[in-house]
């Protein structure tokens, strides 16, 4: 009867950084939800709007790295505990001030709350479940996580549509502390941790090795570079485009929304298979490539089709699992004492691109603003606003996947010189 309580204790333990994971997408896509709330409650623009909705990305990116080393020093548990309960609370701040400079404090706390999501998930899996399970149970988690951002979307702006929106963000804080506290009552390391040894853990000597990785970098900015597809249309600036372009409701616009994350549920299992047949520089700047297309298309078209637009937008998806291949063309680069900061370092600069993207777009879209102003005394802008705003996305995707291609070919010259000196 032990044996088999043990054979399901790893998942019960994976159970919850992985909530907390999954929770964590809906506070990231929260701003895409309640655009016009938010301007409306602290009287900002476009630019002010974009600079709160990045301020989550500020917190979430330089966290990643500390959070790393502290989940190796601490454990799971009180990391987790920590991090959900200070998200929980900042939510509160964040839900009920009507001062801006404390908005902006409390969505970057969100942020910085939020880093141990998928850190907290890796650590869990690295300590509970055999090695050669790795790989499957990331996979696994990234599959779980992404309904988050599907629940994030059309249901719960139906709930904010039916319900006062600070009702709704105050069970969201609540459902947070409760995630938190019971990592804390119940989350636990394998007593067969203690065995391991020094040298398997982190130092900062460690670093060198990282950051004196010129292929390190250039994948870390062709991240940066690619994910405005992500993290600039699908979590916040989506919703408003298709609600201004088609005269959507917003429950509507944040359905379409969803498929780039119905997408992403099969994206990851589809892209590690080609990458073993292409390899991952070729997958990841097709990627790219195909990304900056769809989204052309998408800004390009000016009849609905709603088939059209959730079929290009699942395209996107797909596509944008593109991550998980740069996380495993990391891995290859450096030693195992490095892998775990690698991956906080390259998911660090893939996050510090959502914060670019939603600042920079806010910030065109008051550039391209036509002085009109709506009945409530807020900004109204126009259709050819959002599009020239938003094609900064399929720019710096065309761009990235092209750098992504330029080392992919410098890597392939070096191994083809390797062979022909052998």
């Amino acid at each position: 009867m032990r044996t088999q309580t043990y054979k399901y204790l790893p998942f019960f333990m994976w159970l919850f950084p992985l909530s907390f994971f999954t929770y964590q997408f809906i506070w990231r896509l929260w701003p895409s939800l309640m655009m016009h709330e938010i301007m409306q409650q602290f009287a900002i623009d476009a630019s002010g709007f974009g600079f709160l909705s990045g301020l989550y990305y500020y917190g979430y990116s330089p966290m990643q790295i500390p959070v790393a080393m502290m989940l190796d020093r601490f454990g799971a548990r009180y990391i987790v505990f920590g991090c959900a309960v200070l998200c929980g609370i900042a939510a509160f701040i964040f839900t009920y001030t009507d001062n801006l400079y404390l908005a902006f404090f409390g969505r970057f706390l969100v942020g910085v709350g939020s880093a141990v999501g998928f850190l907290g998930t890796s650590k869990v899996i690295s300590e509970w479940f055999p090695k050669d399970q790795y790989a499957r149970m990331i996979g696994l988690s990234f599959t779980v996580g992404i309904m988050g951002a599907l629940y994030g979307g059309k249901p719960v702006s139906l709930l904010v549509e039916n319900y006062n929106w600070q009702k709704v963000a105050f069970v969201l804080a609540c459902a947070s502390i409760v995630l938190g506290v019971g990592a804390l009552l119940f989350l636990r390391s394998p007593k067969t941790l203690k065995t391991r040894s020094e040298p398997d853990h982190f130092k900062v000597s460690h670093f060198k090795e990282l950051l004196s990785s010129t292929v390190i970098w250039l994948l870390a900015l062709s991240n940066f570079l690619m994910v405005g597809s992500l993290e600039g249309f699908s979590d916040v600036w989506g919703v408003p485009y298709l609600m201004t372009a088609y005269a959507l409701s917003k429950s509507d616009a944040a359905e379409l929304v969803s498929f780039v994350f119905i997408g992403m549920l099969f994206g990851g299992p589809l892209l590690a298979g080609l990458s073993k047949k292409l390899g991952n520089y070729t997958v990841i700047s097709l990627c790219g490539l195909g990304m900056a297309l769809a989204l052309t298309l998408l800004f390009s078209s000016t009849d609905y089709n709603w088939y059209w637009f959730a079929g290009l937008l699942f395209c996107v998806g797909i596509l944008g699992c593109y991550q998980v291949i740069v996380f495993v063309a990391g891995s290859d680069l450096v030693s195992p004492q490095v892998l775990c900061v690698t991956v906080a370092f390259l998911n660090c600069m893939n996050m510090l691109g959502g914060s670019f993207f939603h600042t920079t777009i806010g910030l065109m879209m008051d550039a391209f603003w036509t002085g009109f102003m709506g009945a409530d005394g807020m900004r109204e802008y126009t259709l050819e606003s959002y599009r020239s705003a938003l094609m900064i996305i399929p720019l710096c995707s065309f761009l990235g996947a092209c750098l992504i291609a330029f080392l992919g070919a410098r890597q392939y010259q070096r191994k083809y010189l390797q062979f022909q000196n052998q």
